[in-house]
């Protein structure tokens, strides 16, 4: 219970950095804002799956996957209830949602949306990487706007856009569900390059 509780949390303050940026008239500012979100993740040590899929690599227990699926559940749950919430309650966030997840699903090919959740999820293990490792917040003040500016996906704030603009469809399931595969690809790419490198030394030795 504890481990979806977590995911909770980091649900919570995700759909908080969601409702931040589409209340910024400045994207930029907005970019800069969302990062409240993963840095307290980070300093409460919330369960986000972004943050924890890139990290399977070193360490893949039963209770590693555990808490990691628990945790998406609990991030899926957090951001879908408190993200219709937030859209019945302000109801100029949903209609900026809106714009945005309508956009998303008309625009974008399978294709071109996995791309951008593998390029989200490569920022996302190099922000939390630089946290766990030197104890630095600049990774996670960088990376974040980075991912938000370039038009990258990241698949829990996409939960929480989808559930403020109100829009609920098996399109909008589908999209989801591509963002969660390219974010796990791309969180697991410098973690691989990194192993298959230790692994040419040892060889080489």
């Amino acid at each position: 219970m504890n481990k979806v509780l977590n995911g909770i949390s980091a649900g919570l303050m995700i759909i908080i950095g969601c409702s931040v940026y589409l209340a910024c008239s400045n994207v930029y500012v907005g970019a800069i804002m969302f990062s409240v979100a993963l840095l307290t993740i980070c300093y409460k040590s919330f369960s986000l799956y972004t943050g924890k899929i890139g990290f399977m690599l070193e360490n893949h227990s039963k209770e590693d996957f555990s808490t990691l699926l628990l945790g998406l559940l609990g991030n899926a749950l957090a951001t879908i209830v408190l993200g219709f919430a937030i859209g019945y309650a302000i109801p100029s966030l949903s209609q900026a949602a809106q714009v945005i997840c309508e956009s998303k699903l008309a625009s974008q090919t399978f294709f071109q949306t996995l791309i951008r959740a593998i390029m989200c999820g490569v920022l996302m293990y190099v922000a939390v990487s630089v946290y766990k490792e030197n104890k630095s917040i600049v990774g996670i003040l960088f990376a974040i706007p980075v991912f938000i500016l370039s038009g990258f996906e990241h698949s829990i704030a996409d939960i929480g856009y989808f559930a403020i603009s109100g829009i609920c469809s098996f399109e909008a399931f589908g999209f989801i569900c591509t963002v969660i595969l390219g974010n796990t690809i791309g969180s697991l790419i410098l973690p691989l390059l990194k192993q298959l490198g230790k692994k040419k030394e040892k060889t080489e030795k």
